[in-house]
């Protein structure tokens, strides 16, 4: 996947659509037009907005509206998961096939759409200063309102003033619409990733600006958050922590399974340590030596230094024939719950949906039926950001629709929990039938969400997952048989359970937790977050990476499998000491990866990646690959993937 191709794409189109929607939005409020009075409650929603925002905050949601859509739909189109093109041309044509049709005088039985004003367009009985134009808006907004249902989560059904705010030109060879069609080719729609790529090139620029501030000594405000921490995992890194942690867990209860075969980057239990400086491995002999140059204590930095070191745990020095017999039992695959608590555009999720399908498939299930398994048993995202929580969303949907060609039918929706600001002020009335034992921790709950976009998985609810749901229940009965309340007691009730779904989401138990989590050091906080990690996570303080460790492991079963890319700097930095004592004293680190110090393009800082067992199991001996030698990011997967290899042909 050409990458730089696709970043030059989506700055391009998100500068195209700020330009043509803010057009577009003055043209709508200056002008006095027949057309436009007949939409005056659209004109009006639309000033309504700009005066709770701003014209900016306006330009830019409806602009990434749009580009998400036209994105999405063009994935769909080249995929064949759409009935008829929606963006893309049928072959031998250059406009969108679902206006071709329209032209031949046919038009979807599903699409609620004014047929008769759309073939008045295209047959010329409608006066139109671009009847084409307008007929294909009418469509495509048809079209966009047809996927509610299926995907609410992605196309919520267009607002009157989004519709007013589609760009002008959507048919030319300059249209936006022929620019996402040259991006997203044949090539790069082959893997569903390419829309969190997207994504993440779309902010960059917001990104840029965020930084700039930096250097102005400006905070990251919570709406700034996504921006500046979103990060694209690059695809060797996701296979490495989803198969040393899923896969991992797979082994350990079923030895005998053939998933092995299937999983490259996978550090056998066998193979004992994986010590490999890596200069001493070569094309000719694939081994590898260990070394004891350096070793990863609790008590201080990395003793010998971080430039020639291989990392192994103070405790390694001796195996237990046991240590591998002591793990947590998996009877189904229905069983397995896996999180990504900041899980971005879902990439950890789509290649864990991989991963699970051979599972299920190896266990005798009938194929027909795995996606739905394992959408709604299995996978599970907590974001902040709701553009991403869209995308990871729209990411699931599309890789059960890649192995079920009716999975569109099932009516099934993805665990994506984008965390929301909630504000309940008083709320104790509500709560009669609730025990005072419990009352107390969900008032607390209830109250937890005032700031969740600038807080997100950190959270800690106090209430369990089992009395969340006996309090749901308990509620949503009394409420039944109290119809009798007002528009503020409903919106209150909505809030309320609202807010429970979400602590639900921070207080489940998971069997495996994979994360990218968030980077950001004190001097980008915001005086808020800065004050609540003092708080709640005062040893793990340094770093929003370093809190998300401790966090992810309370979201971990004891016995659990995790996985993480980080900066590297916890193995080495005094200020992290309190963490590195955390993770050797209390967990077991079961592999790490350390990257060359510029090995991954997508940030400033020098990276690992490593997976945990949510356990202390003082004789495991974990594997560990050192990078260093091998200069840039193309190089890194490669290399590791050789390592492993060689490693695991050395245990056998």
């Amino acid at each position: 996947m050409n990458t730089t191709e696709l970043k030059k794409f989506a700055q391009a189109a998100r500068r195209q659509l700020i330009e043509q929607v803010g057009a577009r939005l003055d043209l709508v409020l200056q002008t006095d037009s027949a057309e436009l009075r007949e939409q005056k409650k659209a004109v009006k929603q639309l000033r309504d907005e700009i005066d709770k925002s701003s014209r900016e905050a306006v330009v830019e949601r409806i602009a990434y509206l749009w580009f998400n859509r036209f994105c999405a739909l063009r994935f769909m189109d080249v995929n064949r998961y759409t009935r008829i093109g929606t963006v893309s041309p049928a072959e031998g044509y250059s406009q969108p096939e679902i206006l071709q049709d329209a032209k031949q005088g046919h038009i979807d039985d599903e699409l609620q759409v004014d047929r008769k004003k759309v073939f008045g367009l295209l047959g010329g009985q409608a006066v139109s200063a671009d009847p084409q134009q307008e007929a294909y808006r009418l469509l495509l907004v048809a079209a966009c309102n047809s996927y509610h249902k299926l995907m609410p989560f992605m196309f919520q059904r267009i607002s009157d003033f989004s519709e007013l705010l589609m760009p002008d030109d959507l048919l030319s060879e300059n249209s936006i619409l022929h620019l996402v069609r040259v991006a997203l080719n044949e090539e790069t729609c082959r893997d569903v990733e390419v829309i969190g790529w997207l994504y993440q090139f779309y902010i960059s620029e917001k990104k840029d600006e965020v930084f700039a501030g930096l250097k102005k000594n400006k905070k990251i405000t919570p709406e700034n958050i996504p921006a500046a921490t979103q990060l694209f995992t690059p695809h060797w890194i996701v296979r490495y922590l989803v198969e040393n942690s899923l896969g991992r867990l797979w082994m350990l209860n079923h030895p005998e399974s053939r998933l092995i075969d299937r999983m490259e980057y996978y550090i056998r239990p066998d193979t004992q340590v994986v010590s490999c400086q890596s200069s001493v491995v070569s094309e000719k002999d694939g081994g590898c030596a260990a070394t004891d140059n350096c070793k990863l204590t609790s008590d201080n930095s990395a003793e010998g230094g971080t430039d020639n070191c291989t990392l192994k745990t103070d405790n390694s020095t001796a195996a237990s024939p046991s240590a591998e017999e002591d793990f947590f039992k998996i009877n189904s695959p229905e069983e397995i719950k896996i999180c990504d608590p900041a899980c971005g555009s879902g990439h950890m999720l789509t290649y864990a949906f991989d991963l699970l399908y051979l599972i299920y498939e190896e266990q005798g299930y009938e194929a027909s039926k795995i996606p739905q398994l394992i959408l709604t048993n299995n996978l599970y995202g907590i974001e902040i950001d709701e553009r991403a929580g869209e995308l990871a969303a729209f990411a699931l949907m599309m890789k059960a629709r890649q192995y079920d060609r009716r999975f569109f039918r099932r009516k099934v929706m993805p665990n994506i929990c984008v965390l929301e600001n909630i504000e309940i002020s008083s709320a104790s009335d509500q709560f009669a039938v609730v025990s005072d034992q419990l009352k107390e921790k969900l008032l607390h709950d209830l109250h937890l969400f005032r700031e969740a976009d600038n807080f997100g998985s950190l959270l800690r609810p106090r209430l369990s997952a089992q009395e969340i749901a006996d309090i749901r229940n308990q509620l949503t009965e009394h409420w039944e048989l109290n119809t009798d309340n007002s528009l503020f007691d409903a919106s209150l009730r909505q809030n309320i359970l609202k807010a429970l779904t979400q602590a639900e989401y921070l207080t489940t138990r998971y069997h495996v937790v994979i994360a990218n989590p968030p980077y950001m050091g004190g001097k980008g906080m915001n005086g808020r977050l800065k004050t609540f990690l003092k708080e709640e996570y005062s040893d793990v303080k340094s770093d929003l990476f370093s809190a998300f460790i401790v966090r992810n492991t309370e979201l971990t079963l004891a016995g659990g499998q995790l996985g993480f890319m980080t900066p590297f700097v916890w193995m080495f930095i005094s200020s992290y000491e309190k963490l590195r004592s955390f993770l050797i004293d209390e967990k077991t680190i079961t592999s790490l990866v350390q990257l060359e110090y510029s090995g991954f393009d997508g940030a400033t800082v020098p990276i690992c990646a490593f997976t945990l067992e949510n356990l202390h199991k003082p004789y495991f001996r974990g594997g560990y690959i050192r990078l260093s030698d091998f200069k840039g990011a193309a190089a890194q997967g490669p290399k590791c993937l050789e390592i492993i290899k060689a490693a695991n042909r050395a245990g056998k």
